[in-house]
């Protein structure tokens, strides 16, 4: 089976105040029904208070991050499943959940993983 992320950024969930509790509960709810499917592999949010550090090959560490990614925060989850369209449907479960769109990407087959 493929894995596959499905993410959004940060700035794509706009809620009406006191949607909060509402969003999560049922964020958590569709992670609950990946894991009980079966399919859940990991996810989470990007803790944003903390900001990115690139590391070289020799252990040096310096704050920033590659230019063409000057941010990467909101929510991922990767998620294992059978097709492309089992994919489609997982993310539309978490648009609803989370109130925006998803965007889905397929990891590369690595027999290892």
């Amino acid at each position: 089976m493929t894995k596959y992320l499905i993410s959004f950024p940060s700035a794509a969930m706009v809620l009406e105040e006191g949607e909060l509790q509402a969003v999560g509960d049922a964020a958590h709810a569709v992670v609950q029904e990946a894991k009980d499917a079966g399919v859940w592999v990991f996810g989470g949010g990007i803790d944003e208070s903390l900001p990115p550090v690139m590391v070289a090959a020799d252990g040096t560490v310096t704050e920033g991050t590659y230019p063409q990614t000057t941010q990467l925060e909101g929510g991922y989850s990767v998620l294992e499943l059978p097709s492309y369209e089992s994919a489609l449907e997982w993310a539309a479960k978490i648009a609803t959940a989370c109130r925006c769109a998803q965007e889905v990407r397929a990891f590369q087959y690595d027999p290892s993983s």
